[in-house]
């Protein structure tokens, strides 16, 4: 059942996503996320207590997450056997991202085929914190590469990652712990910034998120390296490079593409009309170009593929 669980929500996401407008726990996760912290912001009022108010709103929100998915999966299951199957696939399913990731790169890239940058300057600050106004197009390429690859650990690869962990405990089950990995990277979006006023309130957030998804994405790596078959090469180049990203994770992730892919991410990025340079991942050995992106999804399509099949196997 475990397997055919996690089939139909493969496939739930590769030929479905995320429709605009439908229900969704994220949505869910996001309306709880933004009350408690306006609460929060409003009656802590000092680094302290807003702190506190920071673990007491992840916690809440993460395991308040994985309770209502077991819940509900409960109740299902009581119903009928066969609905307990459809609510657990329809929840994991809407823990991958994997459609959607791909929807929001072709999105911009199409404009962009076109000559068409304005148009794609304003699709891709739609899913991108940095100032778009004045990108040209190798650096609407690069955004948009850098936000495929970054996104493919926690939006993709992480969320499988805890589905196949909480498959394997059978009191718990998938969907609790695919559904607190999405909590818990749904506050890192929203609260998890080290400008006001989330410097303290999200910190919680923030290291949390980057705990949960340090072992997934290692793995990731080791999972397109192998992919790659120059696993040496592309462990070589993310210990040379990806360390010096700030990040924990996502530099790993976007720099073992870079060396899969034959290509460099990074450099300077504006947000807010203020420059930060981010560090540069990977060789320039071939320019990023559409292709490149479709590459990179096949890579996590294919990363994906290969964790699911070998949780198939071993599941009993």
């Amino acid at each position: 059942m475990t397997s055919a669980v996690l089939v139909f929500a493969a496939l739930l996401d590769y030929l479905i996503g995320d429709p605009w407008g439908w229900p969704h726990p994220v949505r869910v996760m996001g309306w709880v996320i933004s009350r408690l912290s306006n609460l929060a912001l409003q009656y802590c009022q000092n680094p302290l207590s807003q702190r506190l108010a920071g673990i007491f709103l992840g916690i809440i929100v993460i395991i308040g997450s994985g309770l209502v998915g077991w819940i509900i999966v409960q109740v299902a299951k009581w119903v009928h056997p066969f609905l307990g199957i459809a609510v657990e696939s329809i929840l994991i399913a809407s823990c991958f991202a994997f459609k959607s990731l791909r929807n929001a790169a072709m999105e911009v890239l199409q404009p962009l085929k076109n000559g068409e940058l304005e148009p794609a300057r304003q699709v891709l600050s739609n899913y991108v914190g940095r100032d778009t106004a004045n990108l040209s197009a190798a650096e609407i390429l690069r955004a948009v590469l850098e936000t495929v690859t970054e996104n493919a650990t926690d939006g993709v690869m992480a969320p499988l990652f805890y589905t196949i962990i909480g498959a394997f405990i059978p009191i718990i089950g998938a969907v609790p712990l695919a559904l607190a990995y999405k909590a818990s990277s749904t506050l890192d979006s929203m609260v998890g910034y080290k400008e006001a006023p989330y410097t303290y309130l999200g910190w919680f957030s923030a290291r949390w998120e980057d705990g949960l998804t340090w072992l997934p994405c290692r793995l990731t790596v080791i999972t397109l390296s192998l992919l790659s078959l120059q696993p040496v090469k592309v462990w070589r180049i993310c210990r040379r490079d990806a360390i010096k990203d700030p990040s924990p994770n996502s530099g790993w992730s976007e720099c073992a593409y870079a060396a899969v892919l034959g290509v460099q991410m990074g450099g300077i990025n504006w947000y807010r009309g203020i420059a930060k340079e981010k560090p540069l991942l990977g060789d320039p050995i071939y320019p990023i170009t559409p292709d490149s992106i479709d590459q990179a999804l096949q890579l996590t399509r294919y990363a994906f593929l290969l964790w699911l099949g070998l949780a198939i196997f071993l599941i009993p």
